[in-house]
């Protein structure tokens, strides 16, 4: 504690001042010259040594520590002494090569660092900058945060590398970039003409930056400069789009003309604001045409790019093949036990229920989980894989919508986990496009392939599936599914929709998530559209009431 009096005393007697540069701008952190000089390390709790050895750093991280190591960090930063910065995180070679870039590659100059107020180990920050490209200069204003972590090694504070500490739009291995854009701009409409911003419908910025990187150079505009996310190896393998920062001049935009229904859309985005993590998609069947898209996180596309568990929802999908197989009939009984075991698994319903002389069509309204988990045994471990391939369109990697897309996944499976993925569960993946298209193709009696921008824009070939449902499977899905939407577990969302309509419901249980995902996917004359609200609860409850209002509004 020696050296933390003796630090104090200096800041009495000199200004927080070291080798005559300000270090960092002090916020809410309270950042001081303590925390400049770094005094007190050795003296800190949680530091254990033994004789001729070098001391290692256990124990929950102090607020001495985070103070300390963030300053380092933050100081070396604004400064430009990248390498010293680089080395006061636990990833020095990756953090050495953005730092260098914000200022080689991304001609940022003027850097100021503010501190805010620590929560924990993470510590707030914001930044203002000045992108300063040849004649040109625009100013950059963000906010961003670190962590503080342990070292592997001796257990030294380090901040916790990620390149979204340097701006929260980078994924690792991104860079920052500022001069003649590789990409024109471009403007995009709606189907009736009108143009479509980020400022009007704000699930629309990835769109829009996918739009760009597919047709800015097909649609004859001509680049700009600016400060731009470039994508690297992993972000593009999840299909992300570069992302423009800056506009320092203006290029010459192309048009493109989108199928989204600017009525749909303005609902849309109303819908999933009143969640904290909700995405729906709205289609037209007949044609596959994309009507609607938003969520209520704006970053990441999860409606389009998500790949989640769709719970219950899959049994659409399920319920297909069983009458294909003619392993189940509508009308006819089927079980519904309370549980089922299955490659060593025990399966519930909800809170047990069970069906007694039940048919297929009452287990698939009232989501019963083990009437379809019985008929495992009868199945082959691909059975639902080419399902969900041949007759929904899904998991072949080739939908072209005009930006990028996640096609769903339904991997082939064995023992349990094929059981499981009958409900939705197990390894099978969705996102609300792809459970759109599936009510779309109950509807239309086959599969269109969902689509953005027409394939007539630049003459792309669009997905196609194989084979469609027989005339028996598809009417007896859809009475299976009008009857949820009447009498089910979509009964009350799709209050009133009838009777030209059909439903599904699921909630999917995700590891260490208290409450479900709730999915919902439902259609309504030539309308079908899909929500999932993360860690909502019964899709019925919380999903149904967002795509029940789509379907109000665009039918």
């Amino acid at each position: 504690m020696g050296k933390r009096r003796r630090v104090a005393g200096r800041r009495k007697t000199r200004p927080a001042v070291l080798g005559g540069m300000i270090a960092v701008v002090v916020g809410g952190a309270g950042f001081g010259v303590y925390a400049l000089y770094g005094g007190g390390a050795a003296a800190d709790e949680g530091v254990s040594a033994k004789a001729g050895h070098q001391a290692v750093r256990t124990g929950p991280l102090t607020a001495s520590e985070i103070r300390t190591a963030s300053a380092r960090f933050l100081t070396a930063w604004r400064q430009g002494r990248t390498a010293e910065a680089a080395a006061a995180t636990d990833d020095p070679a990756a953090a050495r090569r953005l730092l260098t870039g914000y200022t080689r590659d991304a001609h940022l100059k003027d850097v100021t660092l503010t501190a805010g107020k620590a929560r924990g180990a993470t510590v707030p920050f914001s930044v203002k900058a000045t992108v300063a490209y040849r004649t040109l200069s625009e100013p950059l204003a963000y906010g961003s945060s670190l962590t503080v972590v342990r070292a592997k090694g001796d257990g030294k504070p380090l901040v916790g590398w990620h390149s979204s500490v340097v701006h929260p739009d980078l994924e690792d291995g991104d860079t920052l970039v500022t001069g003649a854009s590789g990409t024109p701009p471009v403007t995009a409409l709606d189907r009736d003409g009108g143009k479509l911003t980020a400022a009007r419908f704000p699930s629309l910025g990835t769109v829009l930056d996918g739009l760009r990187e597919k047709y800015g150079k097909k649609a004859g505009g001509r680049a700009g400069v600016e400060l731009r996310v470039v994508r690297g190896k992993a972000a593009r393998a999840a299909k992300l789009s570069d992302k423009t920062l800056v506009e320092l001049s203006k290029g010459t935009p192309g048009t493109v003309r989108t199928t989204l229904d600017p009525a749909l859309q303005a609902a849309a985005e109303r819908q999933v604001d009143r969640q904290d993590r909700a995405s729906t998609v709205a289609l037209r069947p007949s044609t596959g045409e994309i009507l609607a898209v938003a969520n209520s996180g704006h970053g990441f596309n999860t409606a389009f790019q998500g790949s989640l568990a769709p719970g219950s929802t899959m049994k659409v999908i399920t319920a297909s093949l069983l009458i294909d197989k003619g392993l189940a009939e509508a009308d006819k009984k089927h079980p519904c036990p309370k549980t089922f075991t299955y490659g060593g698994w025990k399966f519930h319903n909800d809170d047990d229920f069970e069906i007694k002389g039940g048919t297929l069509k009452a287990s698939f309204a009232r989501s019963c989980n083990t009437a379809f988990i019985s008929q495992a045994k009868k199945l082959k471990d691909d059975d639902l894989t080419r399902q969900a391939q041949q007759v929904f369109g899904l998991s072949m990697d080739n939908w072209a919508i005009g930006v990028p897309t996640f096609d769903g996944s339904v991997p082939v499976q064995s023992a349990a986990q094929m059981a499981a993925s009958l409900i939705g569960q197990g390894g099978v993946r969705m996102n609300p496009l792809n459970m759109a298209s599936v009510a779309a193709t109950v509807k239309a009696g086959t599969f269109h392939q969902p689509y953005l921008v027409s394939p007539s824009v630049d003459h792309r070939t669009l997905a196609t599936a194989s084979r469609r449902m027989s005339a028996k499977t598809l009417s007896q899905l859809r009475e299976m599914m009008s009857y949820t939407a009447g009498y089910g577990t979509a009964a009350e969302a799709m209050s009133g929709l009838g009777p030209d309509y059909g439903a599904k419901t699921g909630s999917a249980e995700v590891d260490g998530q208290k409450k479900p995902n709730g999915w919902f996917t439902a259609y309504r004359g030539d309308l079908a559209a899909a929500g999932v609200v993360q860690a909502g609860g019964h899709g019925g409850d919380t999903a149904g009431p967002i795509v029940a209002t789509l379907l109000r509004t665009g039918s």
